[in-house]
């Protein structure tokens, strides 16, 4: 077959010549302070549409523009026209241009029809006043390979430049491209003049940034090239996390923000695990290079239910993210936002933290997860303080059971679980990531039931007190994603499905003495590619909350000697003047954040 070079079409060329010319070192810039914006996937998943991006751009331009809101990113398989809820299909027809470049599916984007791409979107959103964004994943599309189409501005063919053995572990389109391969770097610099052209302004690329193997980090370099060879400002974002640490450095110098964990979604375990994570990047964090904590899961989200986030919860999320200068990406649907949740994405003076603040830092964490942060005002002898209430639910329960790492080739996929409960008044049921990350962490508890004198109690029948799982839903019956359970092929006849990490809390009735159980990985999680791994623990207590604790910073450890101003930024409230320290009554869950500076 004669292959021949396609150079980029003139009009294309023409466009890209007309862009304001952006220098690679200038990148930074282009995120300044963290990105605040909205991305799809939370609330939408596979099937958002573009309607449903219409609605959510008009919502940001009405109520969220004004408080600095301005990206709405389109998330995963717009390509994909029969896409569904969170899940993905191998095989599945991919809507492509003849280079190789994935487009809208006109099914979803109407106005993508007649090779428009996302340039009408694209313009309706710039008319708000808006920064308009998309999702990629990372390489060249299995479809592309499979017909073996031609690469713009290379004499290359896509199955040149794929390497296919770097692939996704839980999306099945795409193929890694190996960019030292001749064509490798020409395919990224068509794919972002293509987006450069439709007026993308910022793109989300996944499946680069864990575990940021040789592939990977090449491919970030090249997309880093390419963006910069279009002439336009696209702020770069990598997902997903956790990116490695050892590679700080180099995703500080490459892209304006990038993935410090998997996807977060809205339960207690995951918010806590997030303190730890952000101060452990805080040399990285910089002007323009920001870790991210991931979106916010915040009013309604997955296709319509409510956050399962307290409101306490929800203000530590907000605080958090704030004091950390994580990017302020909101995940839930904007059209359906309530009061508290709008109150929340516009209280200026905590928004002003995140954008208006420097040396972010972590001041002190006790043995029970008390902490404080603090960061400095430019311009100011004030300081931003945040006091966080991180105690686990279960601080004063007693550990009574915890089992070795569970994995595909634990025999049976689980274990037994066979505990004394006598005297307790709470039993907690919790499954971790064994360290290692949560990638496919399914997790079931088969036949689980209390025993003794009162006779036999299943707590499928009983009821929790509280659940939450680190994805999907905690269902009777059904695992995390809502399909029902299977353990070894089998249907689960009486079992509790969740995701790791996951904390179940139980009241025990009086004469019950016992409690027993399978725990295990469930089929979804021993088929996942990267293979589950999880570890069990059986707890007991007398309380399925910790209660409030009172967090105290000395004022000394701010800088300050004297009498100090207080304000708290979520009440808008100027407190009585603190001399010693500054402390305040923190709820389970919770956080205060102030403004301190010396008395006038």
């Amino acid at each position: 077959m004669t292959r021949t070079r396609h150079p980029l079409p003139k009009l294309l060329a023409l466009a890209l010549a007309l862009l304001p010319a952006v220098h690679a070192a200038d990148f930074h810039t282009w995120a300044a302070t963290p990105p605040m914006g909205w991305n799809s996937w939370d609330c939408f998943g596979t099937t958002v549409t573009e309607a449903q991006t219409k609605a959510n751009a008009d919502f940001m331009a009405a109520k969220l523009k004004t408080h600095g809101w301005q990206y709405v990113v389109v998330d995963i398989e717009w390509y994909q026209p029969t896409a569904q809820g969170h899940d993905y299909t191998p095989g599945a027809k991919c809507a492509m241009d003849g280079y190789s470049r994935l487009v809208p599916a006109v099914e979803k984007f109407p106005s993508a029809a007649n090779g428009a791409g996302f340039k009408p979107l694209a313009t309706y959103v710039h008319s708000l006043g808006l920064k308009f964004g998309i999702h990629l994943m990372r390489g060249i599309a299995r479809q592309a390979v499979t017909q073996n189409t031609p690469i713009l501005g290379s004499d290359k063919h896509a199955a040149d430049i794929a390497d296919t053995s770097s692939i996704c572990g839980w999306n099945p389109d795409m193929y890694g491209v190996d960019v030292r391969r001749p064509g490798g770097q020409a395919y990224y610099d068509s794919l972002l003049a293509l987006y450069a052209g439709w007026g993308v302004d910022f793109i989300k690329v996944d499946d680069i940034s864990r575990p940021y193997d040789e592939v990977q980090k090449l491919e970030i370099e090249a997309i880093r090239s390419a963006i910069t060879k279009t002439g336009r400002p696209i702020v770069f974002s990598l997902s997903p996390g956790e990116t490695p640490l050892s590679r700080g450095a180099h995703v500080a110098d490459h892209a304006n923000m990038w993935r410090i964990s998997d996807d977060f979604w809205d339960n207690w375990s995951s918010l806590r695990s997030q303190f730890k994570r952000l101060h452990d990047w805080t040399p990285h964090r910089r002007a323009g290079a920001w870790p991210d904590a991931d979106m916010l899961p915040l009013g309604r989200v997955q296709f319509g239910r409510e956050t399962h986030f307290t409101r306490d919860e929800q203000f530590t999320l907000m605080t958090l993210w704030s004091i950390a200068r994580s990017p302020l990406i909101h995940g839930g649907d904007m059209t359906k936002t309530d009061d508290f949740t709008l109150s929340l994405l516009t209280n200026d003076e905590v928004l002003a933290v995140n954008q208006r603040s420097e040396n972010n830092r972590q001041l002190s964490r006790t043995d029970d997860s008390l902490i404080a942060w603090v960061a400095d005002i430019p311009g100011s002898a004030d300081k931003y303080v945040a006091l966080f209430n991180a105690r686990e639910d279960y601080e004063t329960a007693r550990k009574l059971q915890e089992t070795e790492v569970i994995d595909r080739h634990t025999p049976g996929q689980g274990v037994e679980l066979d505990v004394d409960i006598t005297g307790a008044k709470t039993l907690h049921l919790i499954a971790d990531d064994a360290g290692d990350g949560i990638t496919g962490d399914h997790v079931v508890w088969s036949d689980p039931r209390l025993t003794g004198p009162a006779g036999e109690l299943r707590l499928t029948k009983q009821g929790w007190v509280s659940a939450s799982t680190g994805w999907g839903n905690v269902a009777v019956g059904k695992g995390a994603a809502g399909a029902p359970l299977h353990l070894q092929g089998k249907p689960v006849a009486d079992g509790i499905g969740a995701h790791a990490p996951a904390h179940l809390a139980f009241a025990v009735p009086p004469g019950y003495t016992r409690f027993q159980a399978f725990a295990a990985i469930d089929d979804v999680g021993v088929g996942h590619k990267d293979g589950a791994t999880v570890r069990f623990r059986v707890l007991a207590g007398d309380a399925a909350i910790t209660p409030s604790a009172t967090v105290r910073v000395p004022l000394a450890d701010l800088g300050f000697s004297g009498e100090v101003r207080v304000r708290d930024l979520w009440t808008h409230t100027n407190l009585a003047p603190a001399k010693g320290e500054i402390s305040a009554e923190v709820p389970a869950h919770g956080a205060r954040l102030f403004r301190v500076g010396p008395a006038r």
